[in-house]
């Protein structure tokens, strides 16, 4: 969990500069972790937040998608599905472990640890406002847009 509900980090990005969180101060920030490029979940999710895309920057909200994956995979993961957001790259697990996403999870019978799909939604002011844990990727782009459009 960010410190004091707060947003400060910085990652790689796709567009090839390192984002910051800071950089997204004065609008509303969607941060959603997600496991692996390129899977069945993880690409529902993407293509989801892609489609309302357009809503999302209505609402003054920027989105960042943050995976495990190499540029490299976060690159073709993007062009694939013409995401149209950044995703970032933690590879080191810094930003994951700072919001607590990383779990132990069982996979083929062995427990192993991964990122659970999470998102969180930041304020103008990088306030934390909302916190999905565990999630369900089909569907949870709307839920996220419709609380967007609560706030103020």
């Amino acid at each position: 969990m960010p410190e004091n509900n707060t947003i400060d980090f910085s990652l790689p990005a796709t567009s090839g500069a390192i984002f910051t969180a800071a950089s997204a101060l004065g609008k509303n920030l969607v941060v959603f972790f997600y496991p692996k490029d390129d899977t069945p979940g993880c690409t529902t999710e993407a293509v989801q937040f892609r489609d309302l895309y357009t809503q999302f920057q209505q609402a003054d909200c920027v989105i960042v998608g943050i995976s495990r994956d190499s540029m490299k995979s976060h690159e073709n993961f993007k062009k694939k599905f013409s995401l149209p957001f950044e995703l970032l790259s933690d590879e080191d697990e810094k930003v994951c472990r700072q919001f607590d996403v990383i779990k132990e999870k069982n996979m083929y019978g062995k427990q192993v640890l991964g990122i659970e799909r999470s998102t969180f939604v930041f304020d103008k002011t990088g306030t934390m406002r909302q916190e999905w844990r565990k999630l369900k990727a089909d569907g949870h782009a709307q839920e996220v847009l419709d609380f967007i459009s609560t706030l103020k």
